[in-house]
C-alpha cells in the first residue's frame, strides 16, 4: 500500500544515492598534504571515475577538503569558506595535522582539533595521506551519505552556539567584526 512516510523514504534514498557519485569537492590547501591532491585526481588515481571533481567555488563545492594544519588565520578563513558552501556540506579533514596538530602540535597558533571549530564527516589519518587513504577516506564518505548519516551541516546549525564560542576563544576579535554568515 502507498503511504507519504514509505515515498520520502525512497526519494532520500534516491538523492543520497545521486549525491555520493556526483561530489564536487573544494580542496583548501593549508599545507604540506595538498601536494597529494594532484596526483589523485589525475590519470593514475583517476578520483573522477568514482564521482568525485574538484569544484572552482565554496558555492559549486558539496565537500571541502582541508589539507594540512590549521593557524589561527587560517580557521578564520575555512569557516567562512564553509558557511558559503550550500547544503548538504561536507568536511573531510585531511591528514594528522587535523586530527591533532600533527608534528605542529605544540605550537602557539596551531589548531590541534578542526571538529571544534567545523563538524568533520570523515578524518583520513596519516602524515602525508597517499592517494589510495585519500581515495578509501572519499570511499568512506560516500557510504555515509549513501546510508543518510553524513549530517555535519546539520549538526552546525544545530550545535552553532557552540562552535561560535570555540571559534571566539581562538581568535576573540575576528567573530565581532565579521558578517554573520550563517543563513
Amino acid at each position: 500500500m502507498y503511504n507519504d512516510k514509505n515515498s520520502k523514504k525512497i526519494v532520500e534514498t534516491i538523492q543520497n544515492w545521486a549525491r555520493s557519485h556526483s561530489i564536487w569537492v573544494l580542496a583548501y590547501g593549508t599545507g604540506c598534504g595538498a601536494i597529494e591532491i594532484s596526483p589523485t585526481m589525475t590519470s593514475r588515481y583517476d578520483a573522477e571515475r568514482l564521482g568525485f571533481r574538484g569544484a572552482a567555488t565554496p558555492r559549486q563545492a558539496d565537500v571541502m577538503l582541508i589539507t594540512g594544519y590549521l593557524t589561527v588565520k587560517t580557521v578564520k578563513r575555512v569557516v567562512r569558506v564553509y558557511e558559503q558552501m550550500q547544503s548538504p556540506k561536507y568536511v573531510v579533514g585531511f591528514g594528522s595535522c587535523t586530527i591533532n596538530g600533527g608534528m605542529y602540535y605544540d605550537s602557539y597558533n596551531t589548531i590541534n582539533l578542526l571538529d571544534r571549530y567545523l563538524p568533520v564527516d570523515v578524518y583520513i589519518n596519516g602524515c602525508m595521506p597517499r592517494p589510495e587513504a585519500v581515495l578509501a577516506g572519499l570511499s568512506k564518505l560516500q557510504q555515509i551519505i549513501r546510508e543518510g548519516n553524513a549530517n555535519g551541516a546539520e549538526k552546525y546549525l544545530e550545535n552553532l552556539a557552540w562552535y561560535k564560542e570555540n571559534q571566539r576563544k581562538i581568535a576573540p576579535n575576528w567573530i565581532a567584526k565579521a558578517p554573520d554568515l550563517n543563513w
